[in-house]
């Protein structure tokens, strides 16, 4: 599914849950660091630079909300944070995300799922965060809004960069039609064929002069990204 790599803090006191996703995770070629208390954990936290933190709630000594509050306010950076808990309600639900969570998974949960979610977390996080996006031969920098490819400067109008960027943004996930509109032109109605328009724009500077086309229509729903090799994201 995924080639990459992640550096995971686990801060989870039962023994038998922390095993099962050691096993699992590490299997699949994950670095993975452990704190069974509150305090070792945001301790970890603070010190090392982790791509993502599974966090239970239910922890001896500091909580796991408290833990979230905390490295929200004392770290110097963001580091994703997803929730494992048994509280399954919306109020838990609710004071994990105004804490600072990121995601929620109640207990129990699948470990595939878990892998899932934390590439969907890491992704996100180096989308938000980077100035410089690539996507195999494509580059943009989103400072200089720059964009190349294979070496070539792309001269976007800025519509066309704004696809690119919701595109780039929802990657791998497809966007709909819809939801593309939406994003560019908010509730403001257009005309049916601008969209149209507009993409035809942008493939022609993106994908028609080289090997492959990265605009790819999923008919009847929207557009991707396609992308031969793994996704890499550089500089903050």
């Amino acid at each position: 599914m995924n080639n990459q790599s992640l550096y995971i803090l686990v801060i989870e006191d039962q023994q038998s849950i922390a095993q099962n996703i050691a096993d699992y995770m590490e299997d699949k070629g994950h670095v993975l660091d452990f704190a069974s208390q509150g305090e070792q954990g945001l301790a970890l936290a603070l010190t090392n630079h982790y791509d993502l933190v599974m966090l239970d709630l239910n922890l001896p000594g500091m909580d796991g909300l408290e833990v979230c509050k905390q490295l929200r306010e004392q770290a110097s950076h963001h580091v994703p944070i997803i929730m494992l808990t048994a509280r399954d309600s919306i109020e838990d639900k609710i004071s994990g995300f105004t804490t600072g969570a990121d995601d929620y998974l109640t207990k129990p949960f699948s470990l595939a799922e878990l892998e899932v979610r934390c590439f969907a977390l890491s992704r996100r996080h180096l989308l938000q965060t980077n100035n410089t996006l690539t996507f195999d031969q494509l580059i943009i920098d989103r400072k200089r809004q720059q964009v190349t490819r294979a070496g070539k400067t792309l001269e976007l109008h800025s519509m066309g960069y704004r696809i690119l960027i919701i595109l780039a943004q929802a990657y791998p996930q497809v966007v709909s039609r819809s939801k593309l509109a939406q994003k560019l032109w908010g509730d403001e109605p257009t005309e049916s064929d601008a969209l149209r328009s507009h993409i035809y724009q942008l493939r022609n500077m993106l994908d028609k002069p080289f090997d492959y086309p990265m605009i790819k229509t999923m008919h009847g729903i929207g557009f991707v990204l396609d992308v031969k090799s793994e996704v890499k994201n550089d500089g903050k």
